[in-house]
C-alpha cells in the first residue's frame, strides 16, 4: 500500500507570505464582514430598511465586480507586489471615508469607493499563492490564509462592535483604516517582486488577454462554480445580526460574544480543513461539507426566539460546514488558470463572485421584511430555501472543476516524469 508523502515544510520566506496575505485578508474581510453586525447599529440610527441596507452592502459588491472586469486585462502585466500595494492603498482611503459618512447617500458613496480596490485584492492574493506553492500545499495555504476569516470574528468583529458602542459606527472603519496602514508598509517593505508570469505572456493587449481568458472553457466552469458559491454567505449574512437580535433576542452586548466564539472554532477547524483538503481529497471534503451545510442551514433559519448558549453552538455548527466548502472549493479553483493566465482569471472570478453576491445580498433585501424597527424578520426562512437549491447545484460545478484540475495535474506529472530524447541519438 503506498504511502501519502509527509507535507514540505514551508520556506521562512514563504511563512511570512502566508502571514501577510492572511492578515491583509483580516483587513479587507474585517471591512466587508463588520458591516453584517453594525447592520442593527446602521439602520436604526439611519432609519434603514432592510431593501436599503442590503444595497449598501450590494454597493461594495457590484463596484468591486465592476473593477474586477476593469483590472482583469492589465492584472498579468504587471509585478503583482506592485499591483496589490495600489490597490490596497485605494483600499485604506475607501474605508477611510466609510469612517466619515454622516448619511445613507455618502455611505453608499464610500463602500463604492472602497468595493473598487478592495474587491480585487482576494483574486491578487490568490494568484499569489498559486504562484508560489503548488496545488498538493495549497489546501494548507488556504487554511492558514482563510483565517483572516476567523480573526476578523474572534478578534475585529468583537473590537469593532465594542468601539461603536462608545464612540459610534464610525470608529470600526477608522480603526481598520489605521491597521490596513501599517500592514501596507510591510508588504512595500518586506515583500518579494512577483514576476515570473511577466516571462511567458503571448497577448499584446489587455482586451486580447482578458478576451482570451474568458473564452475559454474550463474556466467558465470555474467563474460558474465561485459565483454560485458567493451567493448562499451575501444572502444570509448581512441580515446576520438583525435575524438574531430581532428573531432570536440576542442582546446587543451578547452579540460581540456570539462572533468570537464562532470565530474561535473556525481556528481550529480552518487549518484541519486545509490539511485534510491535501491528505484525502479536496472534492469530497467540499461535498462533505455542503451536505452538512444545507442540514444547518435549514435548522438555522426557521429558528425563532432561541436560548443564548444554543444560537452559539448552531451557529459554530453552520460555520464549520461554511468553512469546511470554502477551502477545498477556493483551493480547487486556483487549480484551474494557467501561469499566464492566473492574474486575469483570478480578478474575473472575483468580480463575477461579487457581482453575484451584490445582485443576492439586494434580491435579500427585497424578500426580508421588517415591519417596524423592532419587529422580527420576516421570510428568513425563504432566503435559505434558496441557497439550499444553490448549494446542490454548487457541488456538481466543483466536482467538474476537480475532474479538470486532476486531469491538468496529471498531465503535468507525464510530461514531468517523461524522459527527453535527444535528437541526435534519434
Amino acid at each position: 500500500m503506498q504511502q501519502k508523502k509527509s507535507p514540505v515544510p514551508f520556506t521562512a520566506y514563504q511563512k511570512f507570505a502566508i502571514f501577510i496575505l492572511a492578515i491583509t485578508q483580516f483587513t479587507v474581510i474585517l471591512d466587508f464582514m463588520v458591516m453584517s453586525p453594525l447592520g442593527d447599529i446602521l439602520m436604526k440610527s439611519l432609519g434603514l430598511k432592510p431593501a436599503q441596507f442590503g444595497m449598501s452592502v450590494s454597493a461594495y459588491a457590484f463596484s468591486a465586480g465592476l473593477s474586477g472586469l476593469l483590472t482583469a486585462g492589465f492584472a498579468d502585466k504587471f509585478d503583482r507586489k506592485k499591483l496589490l500595494l495600489f490597490f490596497y492603498f485605494g483600499f485604506i482611503a475607501g474605508t477611510f471615508l466609510c469612517g466619515l459618512a454622516n448619511s445613507y447617500i455618502f455611505l453608499i458613496c464610500a463602500r463604492i469607493v472602497t468595493g473598487l480596490f478592495g474587491g480585487v485584492i482576494g483574486s491578487i492574493s490568490l494568484a499569489i499563492i498559486a504562484d508560489l506553492f503548488d496545488i498538493q500545499h495549497r489546501g494548507r495555504v488556504m487554511g492558514f490564509v482563510q483565517m483572516g476569516f476567523s480573526a476578523s470574528q474572534v478578534l475585529g468583529i468583537p473590537i469593532g462592535l465594542y468601539l461603536a458602542n462608545i464612540w459610534g459606527w464610525h470608529a470600526p472603519f477608522l480603526w481598520v483604516a489605521a491597521m490596513a496602514l501599517i500592514i501596507a508598509f510591510l508588504i512595500a517593505s518586506r515583500f518579494q517582486p512577483l514576476t515570473k508570469h511577466l516571462l511567458v505572456q503571448k497577448d499584446i493587449s489587455a482586451v486580447n488577454h482578458l478576451i482570451h481568458t474568458v473564452s475559454k472553457k474550463d474556466y467558465r466552469v470555474g467563474f460558474t462554480a465561485t459565483a454560485l458559491l458567493s451567493i448562499g454567505g451575501f444572502m444570509l449574512m448581512p441580515f446576520g445580526s438583525a435575524f438574531a437580535i430581532n428573531n432570536l433576542k440576542v442582546t446587543q452586548h451578547q452579540l460581540p460574544m456570539m462572533f468570537m466564539v464562532t470565530g474561535l472554532s473556525t481556528l481550529v477547524i480552518m487549518p484541519l480543513i486545509g490539511k485534510l483538503s491535501d491528505r484525502i481529497d479536496k472534492f469530497t471534503i467540499f461535498a462533505i461539507a455542503s451536505g452538512w451545510t444545507i442540514i444547518m442551514v435549514l435548522i438555522y433559519t426557521h429558528l425563532s426566539v432561541t436560548p443564548f448558549f444554543l444560537v452559539i453552538i448552531l451557529n459554530i455548527l453552520m460555520m464549520a460546514g461554511v468553512m469546511s466548502r470554502m477551502i477545498p472549493s477556493t483551493a480547487l479553483i486556483t487549480g484551474v488558470p494557467a501561469l499566464q493566465d492566473r492574474g486575469a482569471f483570478m480578478s474575473i472570478n472575483s468580480s463575477l463572485q461579487q457581482i453575484a453576491g451584490g445582485i443576492a445580498a439586494a434580491f435579500a433585501g427585497m424578500i426580508v421584511i421588517q415591519k417596524t424597527k423592532f419587529s422580527p424578520l420576516e421570510h428568513y426562512d425563504t432566503l435559505g430555501f434558496i441557497i439550499i437549491c444553490i448549494s446542490c447545484i454548487s457541488v456538481f460545478l466543483i466536482y467538474r472543476v476537480s475532474a479538470m484540475v486532476k486531469r491538468k495535474t496529471g498531465e503535468l506529472s507525464t510530461q514531468q516524469a517523461r524522459p527527453v530524447v535527444s535528437e541526435e541519438v534519434v
